[in-house]
């Protein structure tokens, strides 16, 4: 699709692109935020180069989406708990995003979206990878996609050690979610399950619960669902943790990879029974099941 404002190049069919044309540390006009809103809702994530952002920009941007979200656990910068500190280095014991989630899907409302604007980067490595919970709902079957309607699930953070001696913001937080979600935006239905904080599916034994558990979880991390972002210092990432999770991949010790983190409040995760069709269904079936 073309836009008058901004230049739009798809990383992959099936989710990821790089915008170009635009300073997000600007004052954007009213046309030029909705091009990226419609973007971003077509692509999932979104990716922009070069960006010259100060902290406050930074906000002032993720602000034009909604509230902003504050984690449970994170460090923070400048005094303000909506600005969280993203930072890897030789003396870190773990790095942030080390596994595949959607940022604090334990949360009763969990975030809308999060927007990453790195400030250093390892001369080597460090990518993050996204994949999209469409694409992994549409291939699968029938048969297991019926079985998952209606089906809930119990989600569960615990950050005990996690961030240090950084003290929690707040309790750390449980919620029950549908196993499939359905986005409000775009009215396509999602898999909304994750290794990191998907604990048990409510209606299911114990034993049933933990094999279609991992069975999706292996599930989701089909590359034909995926897009890989290459991170420079300056470049910016914005998700849609409705319908995607996501990976840092920590392959570059001891150099360091730094930046903030803004996260958009979301709202509580429903499943409407009606969808439009995505055109996408049978071609990602096929090469899920390759």
């Amino acid at each position: 699709m073309a836009y008058r404002h901004i230049a739009v190049e798809p990383v992959t069919p099936t989710i990821g692109a790089v915008v170009h044309g635009v300073n997000l540390g600007d004052t954007l006009s009213d046309e030029t935020f909705a091009e990226i809103h419609d973007a971003w809702m077509r692509h999932c994530v979104l990716f922009f180069r070069d960006q010259e952002m100060t902290p406050e920009q930074h906000l002032a941007f993720g602000r034009r989406f909604g509230p902003l979200h504050i984690h449970p656990a994170a460090p923070y910068a400048h005094g303000n708990p909506e600005l969280m500190v993203i930072e890897t280095n030789r003396d870190s014991k773990r790095n942030n995003g080390s596994g595949w989630h959607s940022d604090v899907s334990a949360d009763e409302e969990p975030p809308l979206g999060t927007i990453l604007h790195l400030h250093e980067v390892p001369p080597a490595g460090g990518d993050t990878l996204w994949a999209s919970m469409y694409a992994a709902y549409d291939a699968l079957s029938g048969s297991m996609q019926r079985l998952l309607t209606g089906l809930t699930a119990l989600h569960a953070a615990d950050y005990t050690g996690v961030y240090g001696d950084h003290p929690p913001q707040r309790e750390f937080p449980q919620a029950v979610h549908p196993v499939i979600r359905t986005h409000p935006v775009t009215k396509r239905r999602a898999l909304f399950v994750n290794s990191s904080f998907t604990r048990r599916i409510q209606e299911l034994s114990v034993r049933e619960s933990r094999a279609l558990l991992e069975f999706l979880f292996e599930h989701v991390k089909h590359p034909a669902f995926q897009c890989r972002f290459q991170w420079e210092a300056g470049s910016v990432a914005m998700w849609d943790n409705r319908c995607t999770q996501h990976l840092a991949v920590w392959d570059y010790y001891p150099a360091t990879r730094r930046g903030l983190r803004v996260t958009v409040q979301g709202d509580r995760p429903y499943f409407e029974d009606v969808q439009e069709d995505s055109g996408t269904q049978g071609r990602l079936r096929v090469a899920a099941a390759g």
